[in-house]
Order: C-alpha cells, then sequence, then structure tokens
C-alpha cells in the first residue's frame, strides 16, 4: 500500500440544472499506484474532466472518500489543499494556461516561485525539467515564438517542477495534429517510465490511450 498515491471510494458527483439533478459520476471507485499510467476514456459530456478535477481536488464529489498518499482530502483545509495542488499534483490540460508574456523558463519556475523556493533554485529546478522534455535550446523563447507542441511541453516541464507523486492530464493532444500530438504521447509515455510518477490521462485519442498500462472508461457514471 504503501506504493498508492491516490484512491477514490464510492464518488459521486451530482450537478442541479434547471432544478433537476443530474448525475455525472456514480460509485466511481479507483486506486492509481506510483509508476501507473492510466487513460480514461469515454464520449463528450461523460465526466472526463469531473473525474480528473476530483482526482486533483479542484472540485469536491457530492458523496465519497478520496485519499492522497493515505491522507483523506477532505479533512484538508484550504492551506493543505493548496500546498497539495501546487507540490504533489502536477496539471496538464489541452490549452495549456501558459503566461505569454513569460519565457519557457520562467513559465516553468512559476510552481516552484509559488512555493516560495529561491529564485536561483527555481531556476536551476526549471532548467533540468525543460531538459528533460527535450527544451533546453529554446528556454528564453517566448510562449508566442514557440509552436503549439513546444508550448505543450513546456506545460508538461511546468507540471513536473515540483516533482509530484501524481500528473493528472486532460485532453494533452487534443489541441496539437496528429504529428505533433504522437509526439506529446510519445513523452508522456517516456516520463512515466523514466521518472515512475503516477498519471492519469483523459483523452478520446486511442492511441495515447494504448501507451498507458491501464484503460478504463466512464459508460453511465461508472468507471469500467
Amino acid at each position: 500500500m504503501r506504493n498508492i498515491v491516490l484512491v477514490l471510494k464510492e464518488v459521486y458527483k451530482t450537478y442541479s440544472h434547471l432544478g433537476e439533478s443530474i448525475e455525472v459520476l456514480r460509485g466511481v471507485s479507483v486506486a492509481i499506484a506510483r509508476g501507473q499510467s492510466l487513460a480514461i476514456m469515454g464520449a463528450s459530456g461523460v465526466g472526463k474532466s469531473t473525474l480528473l478535477h476530483i482526482m486533483g481536488s479542484l472540485e469536491p464529489p457530492s458523496k465519497g472518500t478520496i485519499l492522497f498518499g493515505g491522507r483523506k482530502v477532505s479533512d484538508m483545509d484550504e492551506s493543505a489543499l493548496c500546498r497539495l495542488r501546487n507540490r504533489e499534483i502536477g496539471f496538464v490540460f489541452q490549452f495549456h494556461h501558459l503566461l505569454p508574456e513569460f519565457n519557457a523558463l520562467e513559465n516553468t519556475m512559476m510552481p516552484a516561485l509559488i512555493a516560495r523556493y529561491p529564485v536561483k533554485k527555481a531556476r536551476s529546478l526549471a532548467e533540468e525539467v525543460l531538459h528533460h522534455v527535450g527544451l533546453e535550446k529554446r528556454m528564453s523563447h517566448r510562449i508566442g515564438e514557440m509552436s503549439g507542441g513546444e508550448q505543450q511541453r513546456v506545460a508538461i516541464a511546468r507540471a513536473l517542477i515540483m516533482k509530484p507523486g501524481l500528473i493528472l492530464a486532460d485532453e494533452p493532444t487534443g489541441n496539437l495534429d496528429w504529428k505533433t500530438g504522437e509526439e506529446v504521447a510519445e513523452l508522456l509515455e517516456k516520463l512515466n517510465r523514466e521518472i515512475g510518477m503516477a498519471m492519469v490521462v483523459a483523452t478520446h485519442n486511442q492511441r495515447l490511450a494504448s501507451r498507458m498500462s491501464a484503460q478504463m472508461e466512464i459508460i453511465g457514471g461508472e468507471l469500467v
């Protein structure tokens, strides 16, 4: 059990819309271990992003239990949740949410600076991880000067800088052309294999899903 990073037990998520209750997730239970990679698939609107947001403590479940590193997330105060999201979970989104006024190195440094690391240490960590994703020659380039694939690599580097136990990627190839998407998929697989963090990827991309060590699908609100 020491290698288990994240556990969801009987997680439900219900939204209210025009006076009606819409049950998006129904009794989802899953455990994710360090070094494991999991693809979550399903049609648009079935709750893939909602599930990732719950896994990453970005929103609470309507019912159920979430354990991160053995700690109950619902018992954490806002300060502890912010620390969890900043230091122990790395997020990669379809739209990378990089800051266009900053270069690749500065964008990658952000989580470390938010964690109040000294600038010198944050820069060193950012340089190391940018090298790991193959951007050692593009560190000083602003985001607008980089291709879509390079921008997504910066987003991945930013997610990795704090050496989190879990990476959550929501459609990381969804906004890329086929060739660039393949390169990003290969990179995610390589990083999971070499660094050994747990990884959960929500995707429509069958080829990306096939690179993960396990594949599951949301059907009728259940993870099967």
